[in-house]
């Protein structure tokens, strides 16, 4: 089940990844976030398959949490945007007006909170990792076999 989970998690980082790719979505620094976010998970994804297992999972782990952190501060630019946009054409909207403007606005508000979704899938693929209670798995049984 864990291997699926990862599967889930890499499914949806690589086609999130080419939708803000194809979307332009490197304008400036926070829009650099997620594609360097994706980037580094791969990297840690490597490291799991490669790497000694429990500092991977580690690393793992902070990537995915670092994805949840992410997410919620782009839905915070986005919707911060948006409203911004807003207020510049229409200075008298205010209330829920503003807020359903601002979540319906030319920059997709909530499409952020996929990010820290990803993440939580990440996280969830950490959660009592073998690796991490000190057990071996046994790919490291296998591993440290052939060493030997």
């Amino acid at each position: 089940m864990r291997t699926w989970v990862l599967v889930l998690f890499y499914v949806g980082v690589l086609g999130t990844g080419a939708e803000l790719v194809l979307l332009g979505h490197y304008e400036d620094y926070r829009q650099w976030a997620p594609l360097f976010l994706f980037a580094a998970s791969l990297l840690a994804g490597l490291g799991l398959g490669f790497g000694r297992r429990s500092t991977w999972v580690r690393v793992f782990r902070l990537v995915a949490g670092s994805f949840v952190l992410a997410g919620v501060a782009g839905l915070y630019f986005h919707y911060t945007g948006n409203a911004e946009f807003e207020l510049e054409m229409y200075p008298s909207i205010s209330g829920s007006e503003l807020v359903w403007e601002s979540l319906t606005g030319a920059t997709p508000a909530l499409a952020p909170g996929s990010i820290a979704h990803l993440g939580l899938v990440g996280l969830l693929y950490t959660f009592r990792h073998p690796a991490l209670a000190g057990r071996e798995t046994s790919t490291e049984r296998l591993e440290r076999t052939d060493r030997n």
